[in-house]
């Protein structure tokens, strides 16, 4: 069948959920694009202020509200309706991000969070359900595929049009917009849902109970569950690719050779943004995802998830162990090469290796690495930056241990600080701002009478903090090694 033909094949629905596709991924990514930078940042930056423990934390409740509950919401949608679901989701999610608006504290933000993280979980299945149901034999490989495309480039667009919303630390900070922003691109889902979307026809879905039990079947699959922690190790690093190295940039990297290789308006006042620099992986995946499949199409499924891994590993240590933001760039190149060699793999894998009966099931039970890696690293990733890599900490410690400013001169830059109440900055913030969470930086620059480039240098060469990503980078050779134990005890038993 030609290219043409299974695409006149596709159901009206078909495209009236890529719509939705769309609009919730740039809703979606564009949160999730500047929320590690917002959460951290202090209030001069017009920041929630929160420690990288605390946000590791937010991150991990997050994570299992959106990892797991769509395990069990499929019966949910096929009893409550596609429609309703999606009126659910979209309107958690529309009051998840105006809540983020206003977050004031750990608290709103993890309940903005669990409430954003619930919404995504409930959209998600009747999208996939709706898709499903929408192709037939011929063109679903084409259907599934153009899905795939346009969840990436709402990935990719996302970020940019957040850079551009969240101002900088010269034109004013107004993270607040990017958030109202998401908001609005989720209620705009609401009109082809209620004028275009047509509700599928009844199924007889299993029951919750029924999904359950088959659910607790599948789990007592010794080799299937082995397989899938294994398979958490990748995806604990490509989380951390998102809401960890952003931080990571933000602080650490010097990004001007970077910004010269760039158009002027891809720059920010001589340097690249995180968010963009992080982007550079959804731009790979968009340009290179069918290509490098064709290539990588032939390789044994175990091989290629090993050697994906592989890279990913190698490229995600290296990231963190230079300045250099033309290294970091590659490096997330790399890490995008074993990201398309891996990860298409992992779900050929379970979907070749499945009991016939029980497909849709294995498939759906996928998702726990990914929910496993993204909770574990971020409880794990967070007190470790606080221990090894965060800036405010450093600067701080280098002020008193080796400059030996007195603690009350610290504690009276702070005083003064609040008591001129910068403008836009909320009054619960000020409140709450003490020396623990105060950014000294551009003192510490007055100080030793250099620029933050110079200054960042001095504290990277004091403290390090490129060691956070040689432990983090632990639990990928941990990964790689149990892959390959796994792979010969595979071939041992055929």
């Amino acid at each position: 069948m030609s290219f043409f033909s299974q695409v006149k094949g596709f159901q009206k629905n078909y495209w009236i959920v890529n719509v939705m596709e769309v609009f919730e991924r740039l809703a979606f990514f564009s949160v999730r694009a500047v929320l590690p930078l917002w959460m951290v940042a202090t209030a001069d930056q017009h920041g929630l202020g929160l420690t990288f423990t605390e946000k590791g934390l937010i991150f991990s409740v997050w994570a299992a509200c959106q990892s797991l509950i769509p395990m069990f919401s499929g019966s949910f949608t096929d009893n409550f309706g596609y429609k309703r679901s999606l009126y659910t989701a979209f309107s958690l999610n529309i009051f998840g991000y105006i809540l983020m608006a206003n977050a004031t504290g750990f608290w709103t933000m993890m309940i903005a969070g669990i409430t954003v993280g619930t919404g995504t979980a409930i959209f998600k299945p009747p999208v996939q359900g709706t898709i499903a149901s929408s192709v037939n034999e011929e063109n679903s490989s084409l259907g599934f595929g153009i899905f795939y495309w346009i969840v990436n480039i709402g990935g990719f667009i996302a970020p940019l049009m957040a850079s551009a919303l969240r101002g900088n630390n010269t034109d004013g900070y107004t993270w607040h917009f990017v958030f109202y922003a998401a908001a609005v691109a989720t209620a705009v889902n609401f009109i082809p849902t209620i004028f275009f979307y047509k509700e599928p026809a009844a199924k007889t879905g299993r029951s919750a109970k029924q999904a359950l039990q088959n659910t607790l079947t599948a789990l007592k699959d010794k080799d299937f569950m082995i397989f899938l922690m294994i398979f958490s190790g990748f995806w604990l690093m490509f989380m951390q690719l998102w809401d960890l190295l952003p931080n990571f940039i933000d602080q650490w990297i010097d990004s001007r050779d970077l910004a010269k290789l760039l158009p002027a308006f891809l720059t920010d006042h001589g340097s690249v943004k995180a968010e963009q620099i992080i982007n550079i992986n959804a731009l790979c995946i968009i340009l290179l995802m069918v290509p490098w499949s064709i290539i990588t199409g032939k390789f044994p499924r175990l091989v290629a998830i090993t050697a994906g891994i592989f890279v990913t590993t190698f490229a995600f240590l290296t990231a963190g162990l230079f300045m250099a933001g033309t290294i970091t760039a590659i490096c997330i190149v790399f890490f995008s090469f074993g990201e398309m060699t891996c990860s298409p793999k992992f779900s050929e894998y379970i979907g070749v290796n499945a009991p016939a009966d029980k497909k849709a099931l294995y498939m759906g039970l996928a998702n726990i690495p990914f929910a496993l890696g993204w909770i574990v690293g971020n409880m794990v990733s967070g007190p470790l930056y606080d221990a090894f890599a965060n800036k405010l900490i450093i600067t701080r410690q280098y002020l008193l241990e080796v400059k030996r400013v007195p603690l009350d001169t610290l504690k009276d830059i702070v005083e003064k600080y609040k008591g001129s109440n910068p403008d836009k900055l909320l009054p619960e913030t000020i409140e709450k701002m003490n020396i623990e969470n105060f950014n000294f930086f551009p003192y510490f620059q007055q100080i030793m009478g250099v620029d933050q480039y110079e200054a960042n240098r001095i504290l990277w060469e004091a403290y390090h903090p490129w060691r956070i990503w040689v432990i983090l980078s632990t639990f990928g050779f941990i990964t790689i090694i149990s892959m390959l134990a796994y792979s010969f005890n595979k071939r041992k038993n055929r």
